[in-house]
């Protein structure tokens, strides 16, 4: 029997952040509920992820303010920095994350992120988590962007930063928009399938995936990592 062929191993890797790297998601839908359950929309933070998984803060205001209203001008900042200092006292790694980032750098492959997430908010996380230094000068949120996710900018940008051509990058993602950007900018993408539906993210282009552990294996680094 002929052995499997590895996969090929790529010139980056280029990870979003919420749901890949942070386990954060069920933090940021709760204070997205309680200040939209505030403002006149009783939601839950299930319903948030429902209806907001993967985008952008300027992209969810239309929808909000369809239900609530026309929002203060500084409702967004003031968002994103509650959200911020949460992230700074409860952001905790989803699981096999830290170790899959750190088999990747170890094995002298250049690692980005890129994110729907404000700055500010992005920036706690991977302070919380301990990874600022592994993605140094290549963290990339919506603010540095002209078009979020599913727009392929952020993930053309964060490729360019690592000096590597998009396809020749793999991206690392648990959305559908997350999924359609990276796509669009041609890298290959692998959807974690932890709290995504799996059918999903592969219609959409993604070769899904179940735990972050598996990671440096689908890049072709078991043997690195292990």
């Amino acid at each position: 029997m002929t052995a499997p062929v590895p996969p090929p191993r790529p010139a980056a890797v280029l990870f979003d952040c919420d749901g890949v790297l942070a386990d954060s998601e069920g933090l940021v839908n709760r204070l997205v509920a309680e200040e939209l359950t505030a403002r006149g929309w009783p939601i839950s933070a299930e319903q948030c992820r429902e209806t907001f998984l993967g985008m952008a803060l300027p992209a969810m205001l239309p929808v909000i303010e369809a239900r609530v209203g026309r929002l203060p001008a500084r409702w967004p900042e003031m968002l994103s920095v509650r959200i911020a200092a949460a992230m700074c006292r409860e952001a905790e790694p989803v699981p096999g994350a830290l170790e899959a980032v750190r088999a990747v750098a170890g094995a002298g492959l250049p690692v980005a992120v890129a994110s729907n997430s404000a700055r500010a908010e992005l920036d706690a996380k991977l302070d919380r988590l301990g990874l600022a230094a592994f993605f140094a000068g290549r963290v990339f949120s919506f603010e540095d962007v002209a078009r979020p996710k599913p727009a392929p900018d952020i993930y053309l940008a964060a490729a360019l930063a690592c000096g590597a051509a998009p396809g020749d990058c793999v991206v690392v993602e648990d959305s559908l928009l997350g999924v359609r950007a990276g796509v669009r900018a041609g890298c290959r993408v692998l959807g974690l399938t932890r709290e995504s539906d799996a059918s999903v993210l592969a219609a959409a282009g993604a070769e899904p995936f179940a735990a972050m552990a598996a990671l440096p294996e689908l890049l072709g680094l078991a043997a690195v990592a292990g």
